[in-house]
């Protein structure tokens, strides 16, 4: 039987070495730093969150003034007539913006329509001209005016 010479064999040893053959690593002192350093960044984060949430809901138009179509009638291929109701406060009077598209989304037509001051629920027919066959009607948003 060979014997092996000890020499001769690879090197079988991490290259980074052994977890037990590396320093302890030092405590840290002050962790009061890093936790403020997270508090800092999250009161920021959460600075940015809100701000975008306001910017989201002035984007979206007046939430108490809310537009919806019911019917829409698009026989005529020079107009569509749009019923919609609006909910509101009853105080307050209201302007929508009706708007008719084709089949790719294109507006063919729009009309602006005021509601009246005195019910808070308001039920409307409105004929909105356009510039060719319309396929679909919305109320693209309403706002309140004084």
């Amino acid at each position: 039987m060979a014997t092996e010479d000890p020499e001769a064999r690879p090197n079988t040893a991490p290259v980074l070495g052994r977890p037990e053959d590396l320093p302890e690593r030092p405590r840290r002192k002050g962790g009061i730093g890093r936790f403020l350093a997270f508090l800092v960044i999250g009161a920021i984060v959460v600075v940015i969150t809100v701000g975008w949430g306001v910017v989201l809901m002035l984007g979206r138009g007046a939430p108490d003034v809310r537009g919806q179509v019911i019917s829409f009638d698009r026989g005529d291929p020079a107009a569509v007539v749009i019923t919609f109701q609006v909910y509101k406060p009853a105080d307050r009077a209201a302007v929508c913006r009706l708007r008719a598209v084709d089949t790719d989304g294109v507006e063919v037509g729009n009309r602006e329509v005021e509601v009246p001051a005195g019910r808070s629920e308001v039920t409307l027919t409105e004929r909105v001209l356009t510039a060719a066959q319309a396929w679909n009607a919305q109320v693209q948003h309403c706002y309140l005016v004084q």
